[in-house]
Order: C-alpha cells, then sequence, then structure tokens
C-alpha cells in the first residue's frame, strides 16, 4: 500500500470519470472544488506500482490479467475511503464527502461488473492483517451493492456467506463487535435473495444442547423478521433448538440476545397468525406455537428474571408481553400464567424500571376481564398492595417513565374494579383509614379514575361503595385531599351521577368556596407554598363548579343564593369568572324552566337576588377590568343580560341590544389589543343609558349610594377604583334630590384619604363629573366642606373625622384647588362663564397663598390654572370676555417659576407652570409686548440652563422632555400674539445670550428653540411680512458661527435655521437660490456632521461663500458687525468660524462695500481689543487689508481717525498694513506730511491738527522700527506729547512707555537695553500696581548706565516734580527717591543750584495732603539727603525736622508716619543736640505716643527713633529725657516681649540704650549665663531692676506697678503676658509699706478678669500673678498691727 492512500494507481480512468459523472447526476450534492479534486487524485495515480500490485496478488491469489484495473482502482478507493473515515474521526464529518463520493464509485462499478468487484472485496477480506475499519466500510459496500444488483453468482455468494459467517462468530471486542454487527447485516441482505443459502449457513451453527453463538441467534432473529413467511418452516426447530441452550447461557450478552430474539420471534410469529391467508408454507397454529413459548416464559420467569443483571431483567420483561400476547388467549395456558403474576410482582422491589413490569400486569389484568376470567381471589391482596403502593409512594429518582407508569397502573385498578369492585372498594376504605396524605391522595384518585372509567360492565354498586369511600374522608383538611375529593365530585357530575352528588356533594363544594377564598384573601407573606396549594384548591373547586352548574339539574335554591353571595361579598377576583358562568347557567335554566326547583315553582321569570342596585354596582365596577380573572367581563355581562328581568325589567329591553355589543367588543379583542379607555366609556354609556330608564324615580340615587359603599372595598391605585369614582360621578349628576347628592357628596369628602394620591384625583374626578348636572350643588358642597373644617392652623387637624388618615393642610388644600378646576373642566360653559372668576379661581388662589407652597401644593396649584384655562379657551363664543384673576395668576406662576433651581429638575412644576402660562397667554387681556419678553426670558432661563439628564434616568429624561416641550408651546403661544418680524426678532434677541453660551448643551438647546421659532414663523401667514433693513444679515451673524461648534448637534440645529432663513429670505426676494444652491447646502451639511474639525471649517467657508450672493450691502454690513460682536464671547472655534466668514464675505463683495467701509472697518476694530487669540486677530486684520487693498485712503483715514492712545490691537494692525511695502511707503508719506503741519507744542490739544498729530504718533514708532530715518521725527515728538496734555480718554502713559521703549533702542549702550529687558522695566511700568517700582528700577538703570545725561535728567526730574499732573509729580518723586546719595551729591546740582529748589519741592509735597504715595516719597526723599548730602543737612535741618515732625503730629496714615520716623532717624544721625534744638521735646513726646500702637510698623520706626534720640541728647536735654525714659519705661520692658519680633527686637536694644539715665551701670547690660533664653535674661533684669527700685525709689516701683496693670488689658496677648508677668515680680520686689497701698480686691479682679481670655497663656501668666498677689496679701495682713492681734 503507498504512503498517500489519497493517489490512486490506475491504468485507465475514463470508467471512474464516468461514474463520477453519473454521481453528480444523481445526487448534485458535492462541490465543484470536491469533483475536480477526486478526479485530480484518481488521475494523479502511480500507473506503474507494479510492487505494491504484487503484493496484493501474493495475498489474495492469482485473477486475470483484465480484472487488475478493476481491482486496483477499488483498492485505491479503499484506501481513500480508509483515510477519509480516519479524519472524520478526528475532525469531523465534514471530509465524509470524499468518502460517499469513492464508496459511490465502487458501487457504479458494480453496475458494470458486479462479479469482478464483488470478488476483488471478497479477495479484500480475505487480506491478512486487514483493519477492522477497512472490513467494515468493505461490508458496508457490499450491503449497497447487493441491494443495487439483487440476485449474484451463487459461487460468490457462498464465498461471501462463509466469510460473513466466520466474521461474525469470532470472539468480538469492542470494534469486532463492529465488525460482526456489519458481517451478520450482509448475511441478511443476502437473504433476501439466497435465502437458502444464509438459513444453511445459520442452522448448521445451531445445534441442540450446544451453546451457540451470540450473532448467530441475532441474526436469525434479523432473518425472521425480514423474512416471515421464509423464516416459518425454521421456526419450530429454532424454538425448540434455542430451549436446550437456556441453561447453558450463563453470561449476560447471550442472554440479552436470546430475550431479544424471542420478543423477534414472537413478534413475529403474531404477524404471521394475523396474515395466515399470504403463506405458501405449511401452516402451524396459535396453540402450537404458544406450547413451544411457554416453557420458555417459564424459564425466563422463574429463572432468568431473578438474574443479578438489570439489562438482562430488562430484556426478560420486554420479551414477556409479546410471549403473552401468544399465551394469554390460550385458556389452559392462560391460568399457568396467574401462576407467575407474584414472580411479577416482586420485581417492583428491585431496581427495574416500573413501567415494563405494569404493562406486562395491565396485559394480563385486561385479558382476564376480557375473557372472564378473573386472576384467582387469593392473588388480589398481593396485586392490591403492589400496585397501591406504586401509586401512592413516590417513583426512585432513576425511574424515567413514572408518569406512563402511573397511567398504566390506573388501567390495571379500572381492570380490577370490573372483576372484583366490592373486594377493591373494601381495599380502598381500609387504606383511607390511615391518615397518611400520600395514601388518601392517591386513593381518592384511582377512585376518580374508576368513576371516569367509560366502562359498561362498571357496575351502580362500585359507584355507590367509592362514594361511601370519599365520603369518609370530606372532614380531611389538607390541600391534596380536598381537591381530589373536589375533582371526584366533578368526575361524578360529569360521568352521569348527578344525583349521588346531591346533598352531601354541593355542600362540600360550597364550602370548600367559602373557604379557599377566606384563606386566600387572609394570607400571610410568609407562607408562600400553603398560599400556593391554597390557590390549586380554589381552581379546582371553581372547575367543579363550573361542571356541576352546567351539568347537574334540579340545582337548590341554597347553592344559587351561595354563588350569589359569593361574588357579592368575595375580595378573591381570580374565582369570578367561573361563578358568573355557573350562575348563569344556573339562571338560564331556572328561567326556562327545564328543572326548575319545587321553591321555585309558580313564580314569575324572575330569580332572588340581593338588592338589583348592589348586584349592578358590584358587576359594573368589576368589567371595568373585563381580562382580569380568565375573562370575567364577558362572564358578567352574559348574567347581566340573563338577570336582566330580576335587576331591572325597565331596563330588560335595552340590556338585550347593548349587552351582546359590548360582548363582541370583548371578544374582538384581547387584553393586548384592547383600549381601557374606550372600554370605560362604552361602560359609563350603558350605565347613562340604562339610568335614563329609570329618570323619575329613585333608582340612580340608591345606586350611588351602592357604588359609594363598593369604595372600601377596592384597593388604591385599581383599575376597578378609578372606574368607580367615574360611575359614582356620572350617578350621582343625574340624581333628582340635590338634598340627598350633597349627603353623599359630603360623605365621600370626608372618608377620603387626601394623602392617597389614587383616592385624591377619583374624587376629584366624582365632584367634576357630578358638576356636569349638580355644579351648584358641587360647590356648595365644598363650601359647607371649607365652612366645617374652619380654616385655621389648629382645626386643620381633621384626625378627629379620621382616625385611620390624619390630613395635611396642604394635601386638603391642593385637593379642592384641583376639585375647583375639575369642576370648571366639566361644567356648563355658559355657567362657567358665571361661576369661573368667583368662586372658582378665587377659590384657587386663596388655597395656594394661604398654604406653605410646597411642591405638591404648587403642582396641584398649576393643574387647576391649566384645567380652568383649557375650560375658558374650549367655549366657543367667548365675546368680550375678560378673565379677572390673570394677572394674579401670572405673577404667582412667575414666582415659582423663578424660585425653581435653574440646574436641575426635581419636579414637574415649571413644566406645568409654562404650560398655564402658554393657556392664559390666549385668554383677554392679552399680555403687552414687554409682559411677553419678561416671561419668555423667564422660562427660557429657567430650562436651558437644566443639566441633560443621564441616560440610565428615565424619570429625570421624562421631567426634561416635558419641561422643553412646555417651553416650546409657550415660545409658540407668545409668538402667535407678534407674528411679524418685529417680534421674530425680539424672541430671538432673548435667545442670543444662550446661543453664545460657553456650555455646549445651552447652546444646543437654545439653538434648538431658534429653529423650532423659525418653523413656526415660517409656516405661520406672516412670512408676507418682509424682514427689516438688516434683521436678515444680523440673524444669520448669530448663527453662522455655531455651525463650527464643537456640539454636533448644535451645528445640525444652526444649518437648520440657517435654511429656514434662506427660505424665507428667498420667499420674500427675487433670489437667484435655487435647487442647485439647495444641493450644494446639503452637501455641507453633510460635511459638518463630521468630526474633523478642517473639514467643518472648509464646509462652512463654503456655505459662507455660497450664501454671501444673497446678501445687499446694507445685510453684509449688519452680518459684519454681527459676527465681530460675538467674537470673544465663546471658544476659539466659533471665533474662527467667525472670522471665517468675515473674510469669506469681504473676499467676495469688498468691491462693492466703498460706502460702508468705514462702517465694517469700525466694527472690526471696536471688537478686535477683546480677542485673545493671535490667530483670530490675525484673520480680523487680514480683512482689514482686504479692504485696504481696495480701499486705501479710506482705510488710512479711518485707521487715524481712532482715539489715542493707540491701542495694541492698533498697533497689530498698523504693523500688519506697513507689512504691505506700497502702502506703508503711502501711509509713511502720509503721516510725515500730518506730523510736519505743526511741531510747536500745545497747551492743549483741541484743535483737529493737533488731534491728527497726536494720532500720527503711535504709527509712526511702529514704523520707526523697520525705518531708522523716521527716528528723528520721533524725538521731536517726544516733547510734544509730554507737554501737551492729551484728551481725557487718551492714555498718555502707554504711549510715553512706548516712546521710551523706541527711545532707549536708539541709545548705543547694550547694557542698559539688557538690563531693561532682563529686569523687565516696561512691564513694572505697564502695571499700575508696580509703576512706582518700574519708575525707580529705571532711574537706578540710568544712573548706572548713562553717565553724560544726568544733568538733562536732573532738570526733567525737578520739572516733572513741579508738574501739575499729580503723576508726574510722584513720578519724578520717586526718581528721587531711588536714586538717593548719587543723585542728591552729584555735583550738577550744586553747579546748576538745584538742590534748593529741590528740597522746597520736596517740601511742597510733604506737605499736600492730595496724594498718600507723594507725600510718603517726598518724606524718603528729605531722608535720602542725610545719606547722599549729609553736609546739607544742617543748612536745611529746619525744614527737614519741621516737615518729618509734621508727619508725626498729624499722622494721616500709618505709611506717612512710619517715613516721617524712618526720615527724622536718618537726618539725627547728621545732627548734635544743639542742632535739633526745641525739637528735640516734641520729638520725645511724639514717638512715645507710638509706643502702644496698633501698628507693628510704627511701633518698630518708634523704637528705633526713641533710640536714636538717647545717643543724640546731650547735657543741656539729659534731665528732660531722663524723665521721658521713666515715662517710656514700662512700654519699653514690656514690648521686649513684643509679637511683632523686630519691634522687639529694637524695643530691648532701645531700652539697654536708655538704662544709663537711671544711674545704675549694673543693669546696662543683661546678666545671666549666655544659653538663657531672651525671656530669661528679661525675667532677670526685671528681678534686679525692681530689686534696686525697692530699695533706692520704692515709690517709682509702686507707680511701675499700678501702671503695669494697665496693660493687661491690653489688646495684645504678648502684652498681657508682659504684663502679668512683671506685675506679679514687682509685686514680689515691692516693700510692704507699699504692699498696705495696695488695692487687692481691685487688683485681684483685674487678673481674675483674665482667666476669662481666650489665649491660655495669659490665663496661665494672670493665675500665676493671682498667686504672688494672694501670698502678698497674706503677707500684708500679717505684718499690719492687726494681723499680728
Amino acid at each position: 500500500m503507498t504512503e498517500e492512500p489519497n493517489c490512486l494507481t490506475l491504468t485507465t480512468n475514463s470508467s471512474i470519470c464516468i461514474s463520477i459523472d453519473v454521481y453528480w447526476a444523481k445526487s448534485g450534492a458535492f462541490s465543484c472544488e470536491l469533483e475536480e479534486e477526486m478526479t485530480e487524485a484518481i488521475t494523479e495515480a502511480a500507473v506503474d506500482s507494479s510492487e505494491e500490485v504484487s503484493e496484493e496478488r501474493d495475498d489474495l491469489g492469482t485473477f486475470e490479467s483484465d480484472d487488475s484495473g478493476t481491482f486496483q482502482q477499488v483498492v485505491n478507493l479503499l484506501d481513500i475511503i480508509d483515510s477519509e473515515s480516519a479524519k472524520t474521526d478526528t475532525t469531523g464529518a465534514g471530509l465524509d464527502m470524499r468518502k460517499t463520493l469513492a464508496s459511490v464509485i465502487i458501487t457504479e462499478k458494480a453496475t458494470t461488473e458486479p462479479s469482478v468487484v464483488i470478488n476483488t472485496l471478497i479477495r479484500c477480506l480475505q487480506v491478512s492483517e486487514i483493519s477492522t475499519r477497512r472490513k467494515v466500510n468493505i461490508y458496508n459496500i457490499l450491503q449497497e451493492i447487493i441491494q443495487q444488483e439483487g440476485e449474484l453468482e451463487e459461487q460468490c455468494v457462498q464465498r461471501l456467506v462463509a466469510i460473513a459467517s466466520k466474521e461474525m462468530r469470532e470472539i468480538p471486542e469492542m470494534e469486532g463487535y463492529m465488525k460482526a454487527e456489519v458481517a451478520s447485516d450482509t448475511l441478511v441482505a443476502l437473504s433476501r435473495n439466497h435465502f437458502s443459502l444464509v438459513m444453511y449457513e445459520l442452522q448448521h451453527h445451531l445445534k441442540p444442547l450446544n451453546l451457540t453463538d451470540e450473532f448467530v441467534i441475532i441474526t436469525l432473529a434479523k432473518l425472521a423478521n425480514g423474512n416471515v413467511f421464509e423464516f416459518m418452516p425454521y421456526m419450530g426447530i429454532t424454538l425448540a433448538t434455542i430451549f436446550t441452550m437456556l441453561r447453558l447461557a450463563n453470561e449476560a450478552k447471550i442472554r440479552q440476545a436470546i430475550c431479544g430474539a424471542m420478543e423477534t420471534f414472537c413478534e413475529t410469529v403474531q404477524f404471521y397468525l394475523k396474515h395466515l391467508e399470504e403463506s405458501v408454507y405449511p401452516v402451524m397454529t396459535e396453540e402450537q406455537f404458544a406450547l413451544k413459548v411457554f416453557p420458555m416464559y417459564r424459564y425466563f420467569v422463574t429463572v432468568w428474571l431473578r438474574h443479578h443483571n438489570p439489562e438482562v431483567k430488562l430484556g426478560v420483561i420486554r420479551s414477556l408481553k409479546p410471549m403473552l400476547g401468544l399465551l394469554l388467549p390460550n385458556d389452559d395456558l392462560r391460568e399457568q400464567v396467574y401462576d407467575y403474576i407474584p414472580l411479577l410482582l416482586a420485581e417492583y422491589q428491585g431496581g427495574l424500571e416500573a413501567l415494563f413490569i405494569t404493562q406486562v400486569l395491565r396485559q394480563i389484568l385486561e385479558v382476564s376481564v376480557i375473557t372472564n376470567t378473573p386472576v384467582p381471589q387469593m392473588q388480589l391482596h398481593t396485586i392490591f398492595t403492589e400496585l397501591h403502593v406504586q401509586v401512592c409512594n413516590k417513583a426512585p429518582a432513576q425511574h424515567q417513565y413514572s408518569s406512563q407508569n402511573l397511567l398504566e397502573m390506573v388501567h390495571c385498578f379500572v381492570a380490577l374494579a370490573r372483576s372484583y369492585p366490592k373486594e377493591l372498594m373494601k381495599f380502598f376504605f381500609s387504606q383511607m383509614e390511615t391518615n397518611k396524605e400520600a395514601v388518601r391522595v392517591g386513593t381518592l384518585n384511582l377512585i376518580r379514575a374508576i368513576v371516569s372509567a367509560d366502562e359498561p360492565r362498571m357496575s351502580i354498586r362500585a359507584i355507590y361503595l367509592a362514594i361511601r369511600v370519599v365520603k369518609n374522608t370530606i372532614s380531611d383538611t389538607r390541600s391534596k385531599v380536598r381537591m381530589a375529593i373536589l375533582r371526584i365530585i366533578g368526575q361524578l357530575a360529569l360521568s352521569g351521577y348527578q344525583e349521588r352528588i346531591k346533598g352531601w356533594g354541593l355542600k362540600y363544594v360550597s364550602v370548600q368556596l367559602t373557604l379557599s377564598t377566606y384563606k386566600l384573601t387572609n394570607r400571610r407573606d410568609n407562607f408562600y407554598l400553603r398560599d400556593l396549594e391554597e390557590r390549586m384548591v380554589h381552581k379546582v373547586t371553581m372547575d367543579t363548579v363550573k361542571i356541576i352548574t352546567s351539568s347537574v339539574s334540579g340545582m337548590t335554591n341554597e347553592f344559587w343564593v351561595r354563588l350569589l353571595c359569593y361574588i357579592m361579598e368575595t375580595d378573591y377576583m381570580d374565582a369570578l369568572t367561573p361563578i358568573c358562568i355557573s350562575l348563569t347557567n344556573l339562571a338560564e335554566h331556572q328561567l326556562h324552566g327545564q328543572d326548575v326547583d319545587v321553591s321555585m315553582a309558580g313564580k314569575s321569570r324572575q330569580v332572588d337576588l340581593p338588592a338589583p342596585q348592589k348586584l349592578l354596582a358590584r358587576l359594573l365596577v368589576l368589567m371595568s377590568s373585563p381580562y382580569k380573572g380568565e375573562g370575567r367581563g364577558i362572564a358578567m355581562l352574559n348574567l347581566l343580560r340573563t338577570l336582566s328581568q330580576s335587576i331591572a325589567p325597565s331596563m330588560a329591553n335595552m340590556w338585550e341590544l347593548e349587552i351582546p355589543l359590548l360582548v363582541r367588543y370583548l371578544e374582538e379583542h384581547t387584553e393586548f389589543t384592547w383600549d381601557q379607555k374606550a372600554w370605560e366609556d362604552k361602560l359609563i354609556q350603558f350605565l347613562r343609558n340604562s339610568l335614563k330608564k329609570t329618570r323619575g324615580s329613585s333608582w340612580s340615587l340608591r345606586l350611588s349610594k351602592e357604588l359609594n359603599n363598593q369604595i372600601a372595598s377596592f384597593d388604591s391605585p385599581s383599575l376597578e377604583k378609578g372606574f368607580l369614582y367615574r360611575a359614582l360621578g356620572f350617578t350621582l349628576a343625574t340624581g333628582l334630590e340635590a338634598s340627598k347628592v350633597e349627603v353623599l357628596l359630603l360623605e365621600l369628602l370626608y372618608k377620603t384619604d387626601y394623602s392617597n394620591d389614587f383616592d385624591s384625583e377619583g374624587v376629584i374626578l366624582c365632584f367634576g363629573l357630578c358638576a356636569r348636572g349638580q355644579v351648584k350643588t358641587v360647590l356648595n358642597v365644598l363650601h359647607d366642606f371649607e365652612e366645617r373644617i374652619q380654616e385655621s392652623e389648629q382645626s386643620w387637624q381633621i384626625s378627629a373625622w379620621r382616625k385611620d388618615h390624619p390630613w395635611r393642610r396642604e394635601t386638603v388644600k391642593s385637593a379642592l384647588m384641583v376639585m375647583y378646576s375639575c369642576v370648571a373642566s366639566y361644567c356648563h360653559p355658559q355657567l362657567l362663564l358665571n361661576l369661573v372668576d368667583s368662586p372658582i379661581t378665587a377659590k384657587i388662589i386663596h388655597h395656594y397663598v394661604s398654604s406653605c407652597q410646597d411642591i405638591c401644593l404648587k403642582m396641584a396649584f398649576m393643574k387647576s390654572v391649566v384645567q380652568v384655562t383649557k375650560a375658558i379657551n374650549n367655549i366657543k363664543d367667548l365675546e368680550d370676555f375678560h378673565f379677572a384673576q390673570k394677572t394674579t395668576l401670572t405673577s404667582i406662576i412667575v414666582a415659582v417659576i423663578e424660585a425653581e433651581p435653574t440646574d436641575n429638575l426635581v419636579s414637574p412644576v415649571r413644566a406645568l407652570a409654562m404650560e398655564a402660562l402658554s393657556h392664559l397667554s390666549k385668554l383677554k387681556p392679552f399680555y403687552s409686548t414687554e409682559e411677553n419678553s419678561e416671561l419668555m426670558d423667564i422660562s427660557i432661563h429657567s430650562v436651558i440652563s437644566l443639566q441633560l439628564p443621564g441616560e440610565d434616568n428615565e424619570s429625570i429624561k421624562t421631567l426634561y422632555a416635558n419641561a422643553l416641550s412646555s417651553l416650546e408651546r409657550l415660545m409658540e403661544s407668545l409668538l402667535q400674539r407678534q407674528l411679524d418680524p418685529r417680534g421674530l426678532q425680539e424672541m430671538v434677541q432673548l435667545l442670543e445670550k444662550w446661543i453664545l453660551s460657553e456650555k455646549e448643551c445651552e447652546r444646543e438647546k437654545a439653538m434648538n428653540l431658534h429653529l423650532y421659532l423659525m418653523r413656526i414663523y415660517v409656516h405661520s401667514t406672516a412670512v408676507c411680512i418682509p424682514l427689516k433693513m438688516g434683521q436678515f444679515g444680523t440673524m444669520v451673524g448669530l448663527i453662522a458661527p455655531c455651525t463650527c461648534d464643537a456640539h454636533q448637534g448644535t451645528r445640525m440645529a444652526s444649518m437648520n435655521v440657517l435654511s429656514s432663513l434662506l427660505d424665507l429670505h428667498a420667499s420674500q426676494t427675487c433670489s437667484l437660490w435655487g435647487s442647485s444652491k439647495e444641493k450644494e447646502l446639503e452637501k455641507c451639511k453633510g460635511d459638518i456632521q463630521s468630526t474633523d474639525v478642517e473639514k467643518i471649517f472648509c464646509a462652512s467657508s463654503r456655505i459662507a461663500k455660497m450664501v454671501c450672493t444673497e446678501f445687499n450691502c446694507d445685510e453684509v454690513v449688519s452680518l459684519i458687525q454681527k459676527l465681530c460682536e460675538n467674537t470673544g464671547a465663546m471658544d476659539l472655534q466659533h471665533d474662527k468660524a467667525s472670522v471665517i466668514w468675515i473674510g469669506s464675505f469681504l473676499q467676495m463683495r469688498a468691491k462693492e462695500l466703498e460706502d460702508k467701509v468705514a462702517e465694517i472697518l469700525s466694527a472690526i476694530l471696536v471688537h478686535l481689543p477683546v480677542v485673545d487669540h493671535p490667530e483670530v486677530r490675525r484673520l480680523l486684520i487680514e480683512g482689514i487689508l482686504l479692504l485696504a487693498h481696495h480701499h486705501q485712503e479710506t482705510i488710512l483715514t479711518s485707521l487715524l481717525r481712532q482715539p489715542l492712545p493707540m491701542e495694541s490691537h492698533l498697533a497689530e494692525v498698523w504693523l500688519a498694513v506697513s507689512e504691505n511695502v506700497p502702502f506703508a511707503r503711502t501711509m509713511l508719506h502720509s503721516l510725515m506730511g500730518r506730523l510736519q503741519s505743526r511741531l510747536s507744542p500745545r497747551v492743549s490739544a483741541t484743535s483737529k491738527a493737533d488731534i491728527w498729530r497726536l494720532a500720527a504718533v503711535d504709527p509712526l514708532m511702529l514704523g520707526s522700527s523697520h525705518r531708522p530715518e523716521t527716528a528723528v521725527p520721533v524725538l521731536k515728538m517726544w516733547k510734544l506729547v509730554h507737554t501737551a496734555p492729551l484728551p481725557e480718554e487718551m492714555n498718555l502713559q502707554r504711549v510715553t512707555i512706548k516712546s521710551m521703549q523706541l527711545l532707549f533702542k536708539r541709545v548705543k549702550s547694550q547694557h542698559l537695553a539688557r538690563a531693561l529687558d532682563e529686569q523687565a522695566v516696561w512691564d513694572l511700568l505697564q502695571d499700575g500696581g508696580t509703576f512706582l517700582e518700574g519708575v525707580s528700577l529705571l532711574a537706578r538703570l540710568c544712573m548706572q548706565h548713562v553717565e553724560g545725561h544726568r544733568q538733562r535728567l536732573a532738570e526733567l526730574v525737578l520739572r516733572g516734580m513741579d508738574s501739575e499732573v499729580l503723576s508726574c509729580r510722584i513720578s519724578s518723586t520717586a526718581v528721587c527717591v531711588e536714586v538717593r546719595h548719587r543723585f542728591m551729591s552729584d555735583p550738577v546740582l550744586y553747579q546748576e543750584k538745584l538742590l534748593k529748589p529741590a528740597v522746597l519741592l520736596l517740601e511742597k509735597g510733604a506737605d499736600q495732603e492730595e496724594d498718600e504715595a507723594l507725600r510718603v516719597l517726598s518724606l524718603r526723599a528729605l531722608g535720602n539727603m542725610a545719606l547722599g548730602a549729609p553736609k546739607k543737612v544742617k543748612q536745611y535741618r529746619k525744614v527737614l525736622l519741621e516737615k518729618c515732625l509734621g508727619a508725626l503730629r498729624e499722622p494721616v496714615s500709618t505709611s506717612v508716619t512710619a517715613e516721617g520716623m524712618e526720615a527724622l532717624t536718618k537726618i539725627l544721625a547728621e545732627l548734635r543736640e544743639g542742632d535739633v534744638g526745641s525739637s528735640f521735646d516734641a520729638m520725645s513726646e511724639q514717638c512715645r505716643i507710638f509706643f502702644d500702637n496698633e501698628s507693628e510698623l510704627l511701633r518698630l520706626k518708634a523704637f528705633i527713633l526713641f533710640g536714636k534720640l538717647a545717643r543724640v541728647v546731650g547735657m543741656s536735654k539729659k534731665h528732660f529725657f531722663k524723665g521721658e525714659v521713666k515715662k517710656a519705661w514700662i512700654p519699653l520692658m514690656l514690648h521686649s516681649q513684643d509679637p511683632c519680633f523686630n519691634a522687639a527686637q529694637a524695643c530691648m536694644a532701645t531700652m539697654f540704650q536708655c538704662v544709663h539715665f537711671w544711674g545704675w551701670k549694673s543693669l546696662q547690660h543683661p546678666s545671666g549665663p549666655s544659653d538663657t533664653t531672651t525671656d530669661d535674661k528679661m525675667i532677670v533684669f526685671q528681678t534686679t531692676m525692681c530689686s534696686i527700685l525697692t530699695q533706692k525709689k520704692p515709690a517709682v516701683l509702686y507707680s511701675f506697678l499700678l501702671e503695669t496693670m494697665a496693660y493687661v488689658k491690653n489688646n495684645l496677648s504678648r502684652i498681657r503676658i508682659a504684663a502679668c508677668n512683671l506685675a506679679g515680680i514687682i509685686m514680689k520686689q515691692m516693700s510692704t509699706h507699699y504692699l498696705k497701698k495696695l488695692d487687692f480686691p481691685a487688683l485681684r479682679n483685674s487678673l481674675q478678669e483674665l482667666q476669662l481670655d481666650p489665649d491660655p497663656g495669659v490665663r496661665r501668666a494672670a493665675l500665676e500673678t493671682l498667686e504672688v498677689l494672694d501670698s502678698c496679701s497674706q503677707h500684708g495682713l500679717l505684718a499690719s498691727p492687726q494681723g499680728m492681734s
């Protein structure tokens, strides 16, 4: 064999190809690819494989040379089949097609050469070591050939039979079993035409007392099944021979094979006996066959059935059924079969499937009934018991056919009941005495089956006995038992035993109906399983009732009454349908007199009923849900129709006509297709028509009472209760006695639970419907109700009336408001106009304003307003009706809308409010234009800022959609009142700020609202009114940037708005806007939807160029103005879109806009400063250049007319213009000419020439950076700019700074230029907050780097200090301060005699009170003279000291006073005591004043100045200053611990400088270790000082204590702590004499007050001092004489 079996080794391919073609023609099931593959495989077969052929020949023997090709073809095809089989096993069935094709080819080949092919296949079977798979494939092919060819050569058949028989009889393994099976099938196939040869072979191997092979028996059974008549002559000997083998068959497989064969043999015999007339062979009788089968039956039952193997048992049981089919007809053998029944029953205890045993038993028992030869009575108890156990016990889990087995059991018991009814019922009775539920239920089910058996032989005696058994168990309350009894009762009625259930049966059904209903309506949540069982009981009860009422004749009146009462009283609605059907059946029986009971005889065509109104009310309400409870609507309608004469004879004829129509409607629909509202309308109409028949009587009022009584019977919410309220309203409306109607309505008001929305709405609807015919009665009832509850805060607690439902004030008010509005909705139109203002609307407003106005009340109010206004609007002829309450309602609604949060939705209040406004707007008096706008603005603001709801929040999405829809309706209503271009423009203006919003959601909503307005406007008659001049351009300019919005929804909405505007414009003008442009616009819409930003901008640009031709020049201007106006209002993307549209329009229409250039340029320049993004600014400036290209002079003139100082955006324009070389030349010439016209400086620039000259400065400076030749005019202009005051709106600072920048660029000092840039001088000068810092820095750098210009700079500084302009004086003074000694010590000042003027100017600046900064700078500059010109200090000491002291005497601000003290400190450094003179005393006194100042800076400067005075003091002032030191000593010691560190350090230094004035050298330096803290050193110093004072000046120490105690109330916590500590030190050192003088209570009170201080440190220090005080107090008492005594 080759390694690749797919390659066939063939000599010729023609026949194979023909076979393939034939196969394709037959099946057509293979693809062309597979055909090509097979053909290729065959064609490429190796023809010269002589070695392989010779090997095959050695194995198979010789064959003719002509057959060698066929042989090789078959062999190769078999190889393909084998290989494909292997692939199929591993990869699935997808490759089975090649195998099938190869098999078909071999089969087709056999049609022409059958012998050759069969011999080839036989030879292949004889090859040694052939695989089992190959053999199986060969046998399968042989079977196909045998079926195809029929008769074959006898020699071939003999060889094949021998080989197949041998293969079949080999000991099979797993694969061998497959081989034996296909060999057996091959023999069976051969037997159809060669039966004798095959039978001979099999009989040869079937020998008596010799156990044959398994497949011999199997094959014999197959032969018998396939060749019935041919096999019959061999049947007897075959059965006899097999019987001799039974004792030898010990293995399970052979026993199974024999059982299966016996099953087949018996079935074959039965078939043979039924068709004896067709047999040509000798006939065997049924008795002969039975005699041969019975021994085997007996052996199977007695021996093999006890085998442990379940498969053997199953085989035996299966074989018994056909065997019994031959045995049971024989009377003698039947009796013997009965003897073996106990053995069959015993098998129930084993693990065998019970179904098969039961089938055998059923067969025996049914034959016993048919033949009237019952089983022996001695076996009855065993049979009863075993079968009963099978019925009552749960089947094992492994049994798969338990339900089928139960059915078979039932048939068995039916057969037994026919044979032994008394014995069986006695057995049942004994079983029922056990209290097991399963036993009772099983027994009752069997009784029911017996009763239901349609057996003519079933005796009445058996039924009677069965009923006795049932009656014995009716007291059992278990659910399953009750259901079983009910089913038996129903079955008795169905089976014709109606008389047997009268009395006990009907009573039991009635009891169960009541009991099950009670249990279901009072069920518990934790007993689900029990409730489920009770539901089943109730369902069975209903079914039983239905059966009884449809079949039982002569029904008792008691049962009828029970069923009627059940309908009226039950809360379990699922039972209503069957009960109604049953009642209908009963009523029809009674009314037609078919089986009238004795108690009913002699009566008319009426039946006993409860109150007719009560029954009608009950049924009407229940019919409102007609498909509940298995379609109760039709059942109740039929019942009403049947009882029409009994309920209301006057309605009977009408009901006969209308009820069938209602029934037809329900039959035409299902619960999924019907309309609840339509059905309720039909019922209400039915009710109204019925009540018309009773007009003039009290029937409707009694019906109203019954309907009112029904309210408590239904839950809220429910369809039934909703309909009940509606029906009650209609019924009350027809009532004749108003007083009784009032009583019912008032009762309804009091018993309603207003906290239940459903009940509240139901009552409201009821009152509204009642108002149709009783409006005054309804209003009187409401008024009476309001008076009874006495509207006050206390009386609204109405729980006295309703203990179960305490009312809330707002709840009742809400209900009352909606009641009034509902009355208005249903009231007659003519009556409504008289009642709507008062009392209806007045009451609504009263109830609203007198409450807390929560959300529910607001919603009720809005709902009421909507209902009232709708009712008024629905009146066709309003004439001149004016709604008097409109203004009041509008103000309330507006207040509600404004109170709603604008960022989120919490209720539908705002939607209802806007809906109310939309309805109010249609009523007179109409809103004014201003009121329309205000209402629209408030409403838009309340909705448009709402956040979009999340995808998962359906409730918020619904609220949001309703709010938006209400806003749209309101806008439409308000627009309808002013449907003209002006009204449209006002609406759009209201939306504009939202269209320009920074939030995407707000822009999208605003644009959609704009679109909604445009659609309304375009489809209205106002479209004929032309838009105002410029309105079209303004509206397009508003929405054009939104075509490039970041949000796709906004873009698409803006495109739709633009389309609407274009359509509107085209309809009002002779526009050329056509279909081609429409198509292009649609294409642009598609591009707008893209996510590519560049593509969106490109599409917007195309749209702009497309629509620009539709604009006239005025519209272009208005468009550009609007685009510029909105530039910067939104994000960058919108700004880019705006400038794209501007550029597109200017590019297309610039030549035509000569008269409009100034307006366009003005619009661009006005809005250019707000543009931040460079690209947008560049595009706007490019638009100016587009205009300049066509209108240069106009642009230049317009640019020069722009006000000064020149802003940065204007500078950008000039820079951009200057880059255009030809235009730049024109610009320079024009600017130079204007500058040269007049160069002399003027006091004020008031003439047009001056203004033009000033306007030319900035552009010229910009140009100078590019062209050096303009530098000279710039320098000339410097003086002009700074001397001539500019108009107030010009910013001189900016012009000056820019000029200085250019000037310093001309100064050839790289160091200076670099320093100016590095230290950001120009930025400091630009900012007002850092301007003075920039001035100082600029002056400092100039002094450092520009040596040759100091004199000129000094002149300019002095001139600036003498300027009338305050800012100039401040700047110049700042220069004086900054340059300090470099400036003041400069010889130039002396040579030019500039120092004195400088001092005078500074003196003047120090005196002025106009500006604090100037005064501070002047004082600082005067103080700096001590640094820059110390020699001149004495010369100007009087001025210096006077001005600096003036800052201390009259402290204007902290900065001025601090600067004065610092200047004095600097000046004193250059003076002596004699130079100071009398100013010394003033300085000392003024300095001490600031020691306790709240300002840390002033305290610091004061301490430093006092220390400087201590250094300056000489002998003449020493005594005076000593006194000053004594006065300042306590503040100095305390502020040594100042919270400001610098102040504390300065204070301590000053204190030690002043110590020598006490004359104590030991205190001049603090003592103590070097590592001690400052606080510790101070404590040592203070202790030492106090000790010295105690010895030398105790009086001074006493005064110090008093002064110190004053500081315990200081504002600074650190000072309070220091004061406490110092007071304690002083008291410790104080002598006894002075301790006695102390006011201890006052001191103690002061210290105790500090215990409440918020600072814990203060509290702690005060406590310590208080302890010292107490100690001193005790010491003083002890030292006194009284203390001694």
